[in-house]
């Protein structure tokens, strides 16, 4: 930028007196030259870089998923090529879905012999409350009895072994009462334990089921977005496992971000919705536009790591450079987002401050853009 400035100046400057001769060129005209020249270098380059911020790290990103099974299996197919556009809800990979599905239907049966079993418990509960009330009739027939069989022998009107044999059947009935009321307490129990409107039997062998038929999905693995597959090395026959360290494919969307990393300084005047221009060292001769979507005003050095160490400055000497802020641009034209994922290139903001020195950023952007055309190397 320095240079193109430098040579512009000279050139009117040679064209002034040199070449139409409409001043002097002497010793004074010379050293008013160079300090006019300098000078006004300076306040320009000072001003359009508050003014119109450029940044030589552009960066354009996209989001990675890595494609990691839920179950595991054997793979059986994989339906898609590398490096190929794949539409979202595309099939990615299919595991061998034979285990899951027995075991569908083996939980398929317990479930219809758990509602079964549930459905008998109310003849067991009518069952059980016939049984206690049938003991509780013979423990009152007993008693009744026990009292006569007391008041005769009382009198002398009866044998006191009577009144030993129903004082025994007494106690026997009372027994069985306190176990005809204990099953039938035991049944009710069963049919009042519920988890929503299925018994709690029924309910845990529903949920089994659940589980079951939701690893059988997973055994289908779709496109999360519209995105293409990098460097795809599974095949039918591998051996997927759910573990976060067994990927089996880096799926990359075509989302993509456009971030730029500025000095701090740099950022005064900008604010979101400013204008920018991008340039791509992968598009040569092009000059993509978009606006600040948002600046992100946070880096490394902000943070302090937890730990027991009391945290201190560094020595002089060796502190690092402060660094700089992301900042994030939104692309107008949707047609700009199929960009190189990894692109670098740079970026200038344009701020509603001094706006008559946007035309010298947008004269360097368009300069820069043609360059990108050369390659300097040899070999």
């Amino acid at each position: 930028m320095l240079e193109l400035i430098a040579i512009i100046y000279a050139l009117i400057v040679w064209l002034i007196f040199i070449k139409f001769k409409l001043l002097p060129w002497n010793i004074k005209s010379q050293v008013a030259c160079v300090a006019v020249g300098l000078g006004g270098i300076a306040v320009l380059v000072f001003t359009i870089n508050i003014t119109t911020p450029q940044s030589n790290d552009i960066r354009v990103m996209n989001y990675v998923v890595e494609v990691i099974p839920r179950v595991n299996g054997r793979i059986i197919e994989v339906p898609i090529e590398g490096n190929k556009l794949i539409h979202k809800g595309d099939v990615l990979v299919r595991i061998d879905p034979a285990p899951f599905e027995m075991k569908v239907r083996e939980l398929t049966a317990k479930l219809v012999d758990a509602e079964g079993t549930a459905a008998t418990l109310q003849s067991e509960a009518a069952v059980a409350k016939g049984a206690t009330g049938q003991v509780l009739a013979q423990l009152q027939l007993a008693q009744t009895r026990l009292k006569e069989a007391r008041d005769l022998a009382r009198h002398g009107a009866g044998p006191e072994y009577d009144v030993q044999s129903f004082a025994a059947q007494v106690a026997q009935l009372e027994s069985s009462l306190a176990s005809a009321r204990a099953a039938e307490a035991k049944v009710r129990t069963q049919l009042d334990a519920k988890v929503g409107a299925d018994r709690a039997s029924v309910a845990a062998v529903r949920e089994q089921l659940a589980q079951a038929k939701w690893e059988l999905e997973q055994t289908v693995i779709y496109a999360p977005s519209d995105g293409y597959v990098v460097n795809l090395q599974v095949r039918p026959g591998s051996y997927a496992v759910s573990f976060p360290l067994r990927q089996l494919m880096s799926f990359v969307e075509l989302e993509q971000r456009v971030i730029g990393f500025y000095d701090q300084n740099q950022l005064i005047k900008v604010k979101e919705g400013d204008r920018a221009e991008i340039v791509l060292r992968s598009r040569p001769g092009k000059v993509l536009y978009g606006h600040v979507e948002s600046i992100i005003w946070a880096n490394a050095s902000g943070q302090l790591q937890a730990s027991g160490v009391i945290p201190t400055m560094a020595p002089e000497g060796t502190r690092a450079p402060p660094l700089k802020y992301a900042v994030r641009f939104k692309m107008e034209d949707s047609q700009q987002l199929k960009m190189a994922m990894g692109s670098f290139g740079e970026a200038a903001i344009f701020t509603d401050s001094m706006k008559m020195f946007s035309v010298v950023r947008m004269v360097i952007m368009r300069i820069k853009t043609k360059i990108n055309y050369l390659v300097f190397k040899l070999e």
